[in-house]
């Protein structure tokens, strides 16, 4: 579990990383207006920034759930992409460690933000947390879910399905599931 939770914080650092680059880029591209036009010109600015209107409301982080932005409008959608590793009838050996990967995209318009998960809804949690932290994604935006499983210590074919839950606990989206085969 640990180096899920390392590899977590590692890809939450890159999205805090990548969003405070563009907010960075994006504050770089007001200008201050001209105080003189180029020579020969009309003295009309080819370009006027655009000003802060400071009687329209800004988003308050604090107010929504969990401290992060999150319109109240929006849809949740998860749509399976792949399996990234262990495909579905996988043979594996009795008690074998594994990776579980799959590729989804988050197909509505809410961002997986914290306090989105993903819980065992049918079949053994495979030695994973029945209840576990959905991996942050912008709206349109494909991400990685990952799992560490654990294989039973008796035979046969085990399936897993998972489900998306958004911030006020309603199930969303395809279901995932892991399907293997234990062997001897």
């Amino acid at each position: 579990m640990t180096r899920f939770n390392s590899r977590k914080a590692k890809q939450l650092v890159t999205l805090v990383s990548i969003l405070a680059i563009l907010g960075l880029t994006l504050s770089a591209c007001i200008y201050p207006r001209p105080s003189r036009a180029a020579p020969g010109s009309d003295q009309t600015p080819m370009f006027i920034p655009p000003e802060l209107n400071p009687s329209t409301p800004t988003p308050d982080a604090a107010s929504a759930p969990n401290g992060n932005q999150q319109a109240t409008d929006c849809t949740n959608n998860l749509k399976f992409v792949s399996d990234i590793t262990i495909p579905d009838g996988t043979p594996v050996k009795i008690g074998e460690a594994m990776e579980k990967k799959w590729e989804v995209e988050n197909a509505g318009t809410c961002n997986w933000v914290a306090g989105y998960t993903l819980r065992l809804l049918a079949g053994g949690s495979l030695g994973a947390n029945p209840e576990q932290a959905l991996f942050p994604a912008l709206a349109g935006a494909k991400a990685t879910i990952q799992m560490n499983i654990l294989a039973p210590t008796a035979p046969g074919d085990y399936k897993s399905a998972w489900q998306a839950y958004s911030l006020d606990g309603k199930p969303f989206g395809d279901v995932i599931y892991i399907q293997i085969v234990v062997k001897e």
